[in-house]
């Protein structure tokens, strides 16, 4: 079991389709099997402004990007006082489904600064470690649609490539670990535990 005071913040990144919800599940249950508290969490949130942003994804007619961005840095701000930093300070494990990285992709894709938006969101604790699944976006749109679901607002093919692209630039940081979600299920969680034991176990200088 992990010895540390403080807890930490694992945070999944990357664009539609590259299986987010299903590696926050299997690493929950994985570290909730070795006695760890586990917190998962999701954005969009369920408050006002999380589901203001869920109508979005069948029309986002009506709504600037600007005044987009504003209903996801509210609904950031609302997450990280009532659960997150709540539960960092009670030394429990919190993995969210999308944070920061993922505003900044999906509204710089929607004309945006994507520096910017990061800059606006130094409210938020910077999470310990950024799991970005990466996937070719072409297999993403194949992925929502096999599911028997339609491609929402956010989730088009081409709107996905600039997203893609976005997240491909962002600079490789310590906290930041890259894994190919086309591979199985297995193999990619296999790589996620391999980060965490990187980041609870690091190499002593």
């Amino acid at each position: 079991m992990r010895n540390a005071r403080n807890g930490l913040l694992v945070a999944f990144e990357g664009i539609d389709g590259t299986g987010k919800s299903t590696q926050i599940s299997l690493l929950a249950d994985w570290l909730r099997a070795q006695g760890e508290d586990v917190v998962a969490t999701r954005e969009p949130t369920d408050s006002a402004y999380g589901r203001r942003i869920r109508e979005l994804y069948l029309s986002r007619a009506g709504v600037t990007p600007e005044e987009e961005l504003e209903l996801f840095l509210q609904d950031r701000q609302l997450h990280v006082k009532e659960l997150i930093r709540p539960a960092l300070k009670a030394g429990q494990i919190v993995l969210t489904d999308r944070y920061y990285y993922s505003t900044a992709a999906y509204q710089g894709a929607n004309g945006l600064d994507p520096q910017d938006i990061l800059a606006r969101n130094r409210f938020a604790p910077r999470p310990d470690m950024v799991i970005l699944l990466t996937m070719p976006p072409e297999l993403s749109a194949e992925r929502i649609s096999s599911r028997g679901e339609q491609l929402n607002a956010f989730e088009q093919l081409a709107y996905l490539r600039r997203v893609s692209e976005i997240f491909a630039s962002f600079s490789s940081d310590s906290w930041l670990r890259r894994v190919d979600a086309s591979q199985s299920v297995s193999s990619v969680q296999e790589q996620i535990r391999a980060a965490w034991h990187c980041l609870c176990s690091p190499e002593e200088p």
